[in-house]
């Protein structure tokens, strides 16, 4: 579906749809649910959107039968375009599967599994769900509305419990070897670009700071990411990982260009996201618009960047965290 726009600098008004971290849940029926205080907003059918994002965690470990709960409940969702990356738990497709799936899979464990895997979300089971699974780096996209979709993915984070796509807390991944700050290791081989090149990050794990709280009260995220993120300053930043970080800021980002000073300050203002439980319920969503015609704030394009927490799980493994709706301008492919 293409949502009405009228912006005077030749963008469209796109619609995105966000989760993360589903582990193979389906989407409810409203009559099924369990006796609660409130219903579960993860249920049929989710909002109509141009772009649906799934920023990983697809399973809960990497199993072939939980990648096709995972394919049939993204075919019941209502979006033109529909972008999946891996995240931790999804350990089969990624090389970390070679390592440690013995330990993890035990007796179901396969050799083949990763190649499986791979063909499964690349293959045409993924057709068949409308689904276009992203690996690390930048995509470009032109929807049907005209809308040009610039966005970079990355199913990476810092090493957490042992599972798949780690790296180590000294390691940059997100940086160009030059603008990797003192006493880290560049191992880069997918930059995140300087801005105005992209308009949407999709990663599995947080920036340092962002919605990266567990309930440990330990930030988690990574710096480097945070660094990236604040030089690419994309309109929209998506990501899963902490459960208990579900939420949404509105990120105003530091003008100095200095790349050493603490990664706190990279940040001069984050705005929480009021959420009205009661009508997300109904609504199965929160809806952010920071489009243009926004009758709120419209989002300041390089200076600011809204960034999503979607994961639909909460702490306990269950499915009671909503999705995230944003309505976003992008650029029309012929005006760049």
């Amino acid at each position: 579906m293409t949502f009405p726009t009228s912006s005077p600098h030749q963008s469209i008004k796109t619609r995105f749809l966000i989760i993360s971290d589903t582990h193979s849940a389906q989407l409810s029926l409203q009559e099924n649910e369990p006796q609660a205080s409130t219903p579960f907003p993860f249920r049929k059918s989710l909002p109509s959107a141009d772009v649906l994002l799934h920023c990983g965690d697809l399973t809960r470990i990497g199993q072939l039968n939980e990648y096709r709960k995972t394919l049939d409940m993204l075919e019941d969702c209502d979006a033109e375009l529909k972008l999946v990356i891996a995240g931790n738990h999804d350990i089969s497709l990624e090389e970390y599967y070679q390592r440690e799936g013995m330990r993890m899979h035990r007796h179901t464990f396969d050799p083949k599994m990763p190649k499986q895997a791979k063909e499964m979300w690349t293959g045409e089971e993924a057709r068949k769900s409308g689904v276009t699974y992203l690996e690390e780096g930048s995509h470009t996209f032109i929807l049907k509305s005209g809308a040009k979709l610039r966005i970079y993915v990355s199913p990476y984070q810092p090493e957490f419990c042992n599972w798949a796509f780690p790296y180590e807390r000294g390691e940059d991944r997100f940086n160009p070897p030059e603008k990797v700050v003192s006493g880290a290791t560049s191992i880069v081989k997918n930059p995140v670009p300087d801005f105005p090149q992209v308009d949407v990050m999709m990663t599995h794990g947080p920036p340092l700071g962002r919605l990266d709280k567990t309930f440990r009260d330990e930030e988690v995220g990574c710096e480097h990411l945070l660094r990236a993120a604040r030089r690419c300053k994309p309109r929209l930043h998506c990501f899963g990982h902490i459960h208990e970080g579900w939420g949404a800021q509105r990120v105003s980002w530091n003008p100095s260009e200095s790349l050493d000073q603490d990664w706190r300050k990279h940040v001069a203002r984050a705005e929480p996201i009021a959420v009205d439980h009661s009508k997300m319920v109904g609504e199965i969503a929160m809806h952010v618009d920071i489009s243009s015609s926004s009758a709120v704030k419209p989002l300041r394009f390089g200076k600011e960047t809204l960034m999503v927490n979607a994961s639909i799980m909460n702490l306990m493994y269950q499915p009671q965290q909503s999705p995230w709706v944003v309505d976003v301008d992008l650029c029309q492919a012929d005006s760049d």
